[in-house]
């Protein structure tokens, strides 16, 4: 069964149950934010990378108008509910300035392995010690999924993407380790090359060789 959803595409992942902060300021994306408010319906923000609009996206549910500027632009808070899959995509919906779609919501699989998320944990708490991250852990292996921590474990749009795309929590996180996996040691490299990089250009207390 497809639905008919109105889009508002984005160069940026949207991940379900973050919330997002925007300013609306082309007129399309006005008028749909201006009907999501009247109408207490949703919109779409499927990620546009490498000029294209991607078939999988995120139901997006706008919380609030904070502000409304004199010339019309507008300040919202809104937060992801869902993901979907574009069947037809419209770059512009019928009588309107805006694109929509024809889209299947997909199902959300949320079943996890706590091993994993445990792994997980580790994992991050080394890499945020090696960049000098102040932001908070998940407190357990119980109280996060990969979504919650997506957008702070170095993905690129690309990665990001990917693993939106992936339909069940435990892919998910097998996607998170492989990726924390590879990303450290790199990072340990880049901070070792750091160190060795502020030697040079000092004066150092050598101790030659007894030869």
């Amino acid at each position: 069964m497809t639905d008919f959803l109105p889009l508002f595409p984005l160069e940026m992942v949207v991940y379900p149950g973050e919330n997002v902060n925007l300013h609306i300021f082309e007129p399309r994306y006005k008028q749909l934010i201006r009907e999501c408010d009247q109408n207490l319906i949703t919109f779409g923000i499927p990620a546009f990378i490498n000029k294209k609009v991607m078939p999988i996206g995120t139901e997006i549910q706008l919380l609030s108008i904070e502000k409304k500027h004199p010339d019309g632009k507008l300040d919202i808070k809104t937060k992801g509910i869902g993901i979907f899959k574009i069947q037809e995509y419209y770059s512009q919906s019928p009588n309107k300035l805006y694109p929509g779609a024809d889209i299947t919501r997909l199902k959300l699989d949320d079943e996890f392995d706590q091993g994993l998320n445990e792994e997980i944990l580790v994992q991050l708490q080394e890499l945020f010690q090696l960049l000098n991250l102040n932001k908070k852990l998940p407190r357990s292996a119980h109280t996060f999924r990969i979504y919650d921590i997506a957008h702070f474990i170095g993905l690129s749009i690309d990665q990001e993407y990917a693993l939106l795309a992936l339909p069940k929590e435990l892919e998910r996180q097998e996607f998170t380790v492989k990726h924390l996996k590879n990303l450290i040691p790199i990072v340990k490299n880049m901070e070792k090359s750091r160190e060795l990089a502020k030697l040079n250009g000092h004066f150092r207390n050598v101790v030659p060789p007894d030869v």
